[in-house]
């Protein structure tokens, strides 16, 4: 393990503003918060910054829809994402948004040092484009017949009947979804980035980053088809920002988009004396860079964001960390059966903990999907959240609040057991540090049943049936607090809020990794409240029902 101070900066994938959070986004902001509060938690200097990915063709045109202007869209937007998150007690230290004056000086700063080292190049191409409209349409606003299978209502890069890609231009009886007209084809000069030309720089960067082998494999895959030139440009109308010396050209979405980590956390710089900019963003810093992602978009993080940073001389990545897609009862979300979840609907049913556990329990490093099963989500909730962990306070606490004045025990029974649960934290924390949160709750749990087992063979509420055993009573309740506060501290990234009311009750300041070194003991503790309640199904049931209601409501 890394015992110096560590400074690092991660983000996680920014949520497009033009709709809201659901359960499968959750996934990758939970992932990310844990790894961030386990570092805070280690007394690392990790700041956490995210953003609402807010420009490019769909806003504009549900912008359009909606008769409003594209900012009021997405200042509306950002305002409910924030509320999600905040209430699912992800912990940015900076939520901003890639419409901002920080982040347009940042992309012309980007943009300005790649065409002075030569990296970007222009050409003619020819594009789909609606007359009736006066825009060009992006593949995805394209629909017709697969040139491959034929199949109807495809849209203008993929077919999602035979998986077969295709350019716009080859799909058959090709249409406009915003305004049904079929799509001429009309030649338009663009902004190239020369990503061909970073292939030796990728092939080493990927070598020294900590990138997990499945990503690799993926990568390889790009590098044996060719990298190509990237088309950075896009056409107006388009809600975005203008490229410097080219009017009417724009800055397409995934050029600015990642840079928007960078300006969400210069924001957070600007307002805070502590934090300096350029030790975070300039090559050869002893600072570290995370970015947590989805599968589906390695490409652009992989590939054109270190190629992007290191042709305007700014530091890379040390890492790009990808996990796979959420499935739930073993299917894709779906609306129709209630598993496609928005996150406001979920928090207006159940405690966010309970996820945040249920995902932790689930994750690995790798890129597998994870899968949300609603049945054994409550099971195992309550078996190991309740039944287990909060159980070994429950069962102490009211021995110590009634029989001994609130007040532990001045020395600990049985040293040798609080040793191995203190012990356990090497390998706990290495479970964390790599992200293998699974591995690190089977452990945590493991030393839950190990503690539960230590209360179970000595009886305390045997012995108070018995004389002259308070001396025993109050050690062994004293021991098995000892044990929850060990597995509290331990459980904190996962379950920060069920993790401050451990520390109410036992009447200490709020947890650090190290407070493990010395037990509590001849101190006080509260009187005990219920730390976390059970899942009733009924209440998943609702959740579930309210989704099929929310879809019904969306499609009226």
């Amino acid at each position: 393990m890394r015992s110096q101070h560590r400074k690092i900066l991660v983000s996680s994938a920014l949520p497009y503003a033009n709709g809201p959070i659901h359960m499968g986004h959750m996934l990758e902001y939970i992932q990310t918060d844990i790894w961030v509060r386990y570092q805070r938690l280690r007394g690392n200097t990790c700041v956490f910054v995210c953003a609402d990915d807010a420009h490019g063709t769909p806003i504009m045109i549900l912008a359009r829809k909606k008769g409003v202007e594209p900012e009021a869209l997405i200042a509306r937007m950002q305002i409910e994402h924030e509320q999600d998150f905040t209430d699912f007690l992800i912990s940015f230290d900076s939520y901003h948004s890639t419409h901002s004056e920080e982040n347009r000086e940042l992309s012309e700063l980007i943009y300005n040092r790649l065409r002075e080292a030569g990296h970007i190049t222009t050409r003619v191409i020819k594009q789909a484009y609606d007359k009736q409209e006066n825009m060009f349409l992006p593949d995805r606003f394209i629909k017709g017949q697969c040139p491959r299978c034929n199949t109807e209502d495809q849209y203008g890069d993929s077919c999602e009947a035979c998986g077969a890609t295709y350019n716009p231009s080859e799909l058959k009886n090709p249409v406009s979804v915003i305004s049904g007209t079929t799509p001429l084809q009309k030649e338009s000069e663009h902004y190239f980035f020369k990503l061909s030309e970073f292939e030796t720089f990728l092939r080493d960067w990927i070598k020294k980053s900590s990138l997990h082998p499945a990503v690799v494999n993926k990568l390889k895959e790009w590098f044996d088809v060719g990298l190509r030139d990237w088309d950075i440009s896009r056409d107006a109308p388009y809600f975005g920002f203008e490229i410097p010396d080219a009017p009417g050209k724009y800055f397409y979405v995934w050029l600015d988009a990642p840079i928007g980590y960078l300006a969400a956390f210069k924001k957070l710089c600007d307002s805070r004396d502590d934090l300096d900019f350029d030790a975070f963003t300039q090559p050869g810093t002893d600072t570290e860079l995370y970015h947590f992602i989805g599968k589906d978009i390695i490409y652009f993080h992989a590939l054109f964001w270190p190629a992007m940073l290191a042709g305007a001389n700014l530091r890379t990545p040390s890492a790009v960390l990808a996990h796979g897609f959420l499935t739930v009862n073993g299917q894709k979300m779906s609306k129709s059966r209630g598993t496609f979840v928005m996150a406001r609907t979920y928090l207006d049913h159940l405690d966010p903990e309970y996820l945040r556990y249920y995902f932790a329990a689930k994750l690995g490093s790798g890129i597998d999907d994870i899968d949300l099963n609603f049945e054994d989500f409550v099971q195992r909730v309550n078996a190991d959240l309740v039944g287990k962990v909060v159980n070994i306070a429950s069962r102490c606490a009211g021995f110590i609040n009634k029989q001994f004045a609130d007040l532990l025990a001045a020395t600990l029974p049985e040293p040798a057991l609080y040793e191995e649960f203190r012990s356990a934290s090497n390998t706990i924390a290495q479970a964390y540090e790599n992200r293998e949160f699974s591995r690190a709750m089977r452990e945590i749990m493991a030393l839950a049943d190990r503690a539960n087992q230590y209360i179970d063979e000595r009886k305390p509420w045997v012995l108070a049936k018995e004389d002259g055993k308070e001396e025993d009573i109050q050690a062994i309740c004293t021991m098995g607090l000892n044990l929850f506060r060990c597995l509290a501290l331990y459980l904190q990234p996962v379950l920060p809020r069920l993790a401050e009311r451990a520390a109410e009750f036992l009447a200490v300041e709020p947890f650090k990794w190290n407070d493990l070194e010395s037990p509590l003991l001849n101190s006080k503790i509260t009187k005990f409240k219920p730390l976390m309640t059970r899942i009733e199904p009924d209440k998943v049931n609702a959740m579930i029902d309210a989704s099929k209601e929310d879809q019904e409501n969306d499609s009226s």
